[in-house]
């Protein structure tokens, strides 16, 4: 029997390297992520694409991906093969989107590396979705990384391009260099503080994105916040990327100087929320997804700002994946009810903060 995500991400349990602590500005900017959209020239976009043209495109594409060599771990998936369990765990590790796993329909799939942290979404809202994660600000190491995959996948398959418009997609927005790139920051001080808003109008007038934990479509979760571009009509790559660069150094900043103003002023009043946090998680019984990320929140504060001695960053990290409700059940080896995930969440929780190691 072939693998499945499940087999991949159960040993051993970790979060993938994608949510390590490092990089540049980790202890804020979390990941990033550059993605690209492409579509298949001679098949309607994704919005007209009819059952039996939706299933061309998907074998169309199947047959060239699994001929690239990207890496000794690249596997191509289908999601009509794969248990909703291992779907949900592709979604949780932010290697297919929320559409692509509990909104769409018909024939789609995924081409991914497990080690390069590399993904290619098949039948998405555009027929090809290129996309590259890594941990902290590193926006210019994912963007070769996943125009490398784009050259090697344009070299087998012809895209919709356009001379005067470039790439084609199916939303008006990503006409022309088809990127996305967007990075995940944790602004607790900004949240605290009610600051977050001057950012939301700040990214709005700059024609950038505020979403939530797992991008479009989804909410806000412990404090952590996807940017990225909105439009790239008329607008180049090293514009794109020069865009985000001239953005994301003052977001980090503004974030840095909040938590030394709330340190500060709060003074034994944030160490205790801090505390409480890390004693919640330490000794809860349940704890719920919302819960666990909110706590978790805190406790990654708390290690950043120096009030927690422990756990290492990485810990924290790891737990905001390895806390959802798919890896909750991934852990356990079986699949659980609401109740029961709540008990094994914090079950985990509990074991990983009282290790040595963590």
């Amino acid at each position: 029997m072939a693998e499945t995500p499940r087999d991949w991400f159960s040993a051993p349990a970790t979060a993938g390297n994608w949510m390590a602590s490092d990089g540049r500005d980790h202890e804020i900017v979390v990941t990033s992520r550059v993605r690209l959209a492409r579509n298949v020239a001679g098949f309607p976009f994704r919005a007209r694409l009819e059952p039996k043209r939706a299933k061309e495109v998907e074998a169309h594409l199947a047959e060239r991906l699994g001929a690239l060599s990207l890496a000794a771990d690249q596997a191509y998936l289908r999601l009509a093969d794969l248990d909703p369990l291992d779907t949900e765990l592709l979604f949780e590790r932010h290697l297919i989107s929320k559409d692509l796993a509990r909104e769409l329909e018909g024939p789609r799939a995924v081409f991914f590396s497990r080690s390069r942290n590399v993904s290619v979404m098949v039948n998405e809202e555009d027929h090809l979705r290129l996309q590259a994660l890594g941990p902290g600000g590193n926006l210019e190491a994912l963007l070769e990384q996943v125009r490398d995959v784009d050259h090697l996948v344009g070299e087998r398959v012809s895209y919709a391009y356009h001379p005067r418009f470039g790439y084609l997609t199916s939303c008006p927005t990503n006409v022309g260099t088809g990127l996305r790139l967007s990075v995940m920051l944790h602004l607790p001080a900004l949240v605290h503080s009610k600051e977050i808003d001057k950012v939301f109008d700040a990214a709005s007038k700059m024609k950038l994105a505020v979403r939530g934990f797992y991008g479009e479509g989804t909410s806000y979760l412990g404090d952590f916040f996807q940017v990225s571009n909105q439009v790239t009509l008329g607008r180049s790559v090293d514009k794109l990327l020069a865009d985000i660069q001239r953005v994301l150094p003052k977001l980090v900043d503004y974030e840095r100087d909040m938590r030394r103003t709330i340190a500060e002023e709060a003074g034994k009043g944030l160490e205790d929320r801090i505390w409480r946090a890390f004693g919640i998680l330490s000794h809860a019984r349940r704890l719920t997804s919302q819960e666990a990320l909110d706590l978790l929140s805190h406790v990654r504060l708390g290690v950043c700002v120096g009030l927690l001695p422990r756990p290492a960053l990485k810990t924290v990290n790891e737990l905001l994946v390895l806390s959802q409700p798919a890896h909750v059940q991934l852990l356990a080896g079986r699949v659980l009810t609401d109740d029961e995930r709540d008990v094994a969440r914090a079950t985990y929780i509990r074991q990983r903060l009282e290790a040595p190691t963590s």
